[in-house]
């Protein structure tokens, strides 16, 4: 009777660190015990403490990426590592390596291609108090503009499926790469699902990378470039009402003017309103053109996403869904 061959996905910890010497080791060591046969990979963000040398020590495959910016990370190892399933944390021991089951487990039952670990409670304490109602808002925000399908955009603990890292473009460059991931996934609509972890603090004299006001801006600015790239006729039709709203606010008392003595004394005010009625027939044009190309862009992407294999008729075949010994990846060159 020939014997039953079972498919083990290959999975890979992905940890891109800036500074982290105080905690990355733990976190490593904890990853090998939870996912005894996983392949962890540290990507090195231009560290200048001992991040490197730890996590060699704890077992860890270490990666330079000279590109300052957790986005940049993030693109390097989307491209350099291949693997069936990958996981992705922070080195800063917030994230709990024994949760990496579940997010796995999650992953692969609910047929998903992304899971999110939501951060229990980071609305109302985020480590600091502007980073706390900077995540409330932002969380709101998105649901507005591109969806309720997250409620914690911002974490950092997520698995993927092989095809969607693969077809992600990763076009940001620093932390606000979640919410372009999240932007992704909603814009596709690809199965994605949310778990409720702990979210744990960082350890006496490790500190935030995150800067409240310039990391806020920055993030702002991505959500508008995404939504124009994404919804160009939202996008470019609010400034269209708001160009028509300005130039009837000073067109109608010209026109009642000249209604009345057939007149036309502000010649300038009547200038300026056919401008910006010019203005908003243009931006509500432009709006209607790239949103047809934005629904071109996406059909690409989709059907670029579908010709990536999901490895699922595999585990159905053999009935290995459920499993979580691992294999390891294509290991890159370490730096």
């Amino acid at each position: 009777m020939p014997q039953e061959v079972r498919y083990e996905p290959a999975i890979a910890v992905l940890l891109p660190c800036y500074n982290e010497e105080l905690t990355i080791a733990d976190v490593v060591r904890r990853f090998r015990e939870t996912l005894p046969t996983a392949a962890i990979y540290v990507y090195d963000n231009n560290s200048r403490d001992l991040t490197a040398l730890r996590a060699r020590a704890a077992g860890a495959t270490v990666i330079r990426e000279p590109r300052q910016g957790k986005g940049n990370v993030v693109r390097r190892m989307f491209a350099d590592i291949e693997a069936d399933i990958y996981l992705m944390a922070d080195g800063d021991g917030t994230y709990a390596p024994e949760d990496a089951p579940q997010l796995i487990n999650t992953l692969l039952t609910e047929r998903s291609d992304m899971v999110v670990g939501t951060r229990r409670g980071v609305t109302d304490d985020a480590g600091r108090t502007g980073h706390a109602f900077g995540n409330s808002v932002f969380n709101r925000l998105y649901k507005w503009l591109f969806g309720s399908e997250f409620t914690d955009i911002f974490s950092g603990y997520r698995a993927f499926t092989r095809r969607f890292v693969k077809s992600f473009p990763a076009v940001s460059g620093g932390f606000e790469i979640e919410t372009e991931m999240s932007v992704h996934a909603s814009q596709l609509k690809l199965p994605v699902s949310e778990i409720g972890l702990d979210y744990g603090r960082r350890p006496e004299g490790s500190s935030s990378k995150l800067s409240t006001y310039r990391d806020g801006a920055k993030i702002l600015w991505m959500f508008a470039m995404l939504m124009k790239e994404t919804q160009p006729l939202r996008f470019f039709g609010a400034f269209a009402v708001l160009f028509l709203a300005s130039s009837l606010f000073l067109m109608m008392p010209v026109l009642i003017e000249f209604v009345e003595t057939g007149l036309v004394p502000r010649m300038p005010t009547w200038v300026l309103s056919v401008g910006l009625l010019l203005l908003s027939m243009l931006a509500a044009v432009t709006g209607l053109i790239l949103d047809s190309v934005s629904r071109g862009r996406a059909e690409q992407k989709r059907i670029f996403y579908l010709s990536m294999p999901s490895g699922r008729v595999e585990r159905e075949r053999t009935g290995a869904p459920s499993t979580l010994k691992t294999g390891a990846g294509k290991t890159p060159r370490a730096a």
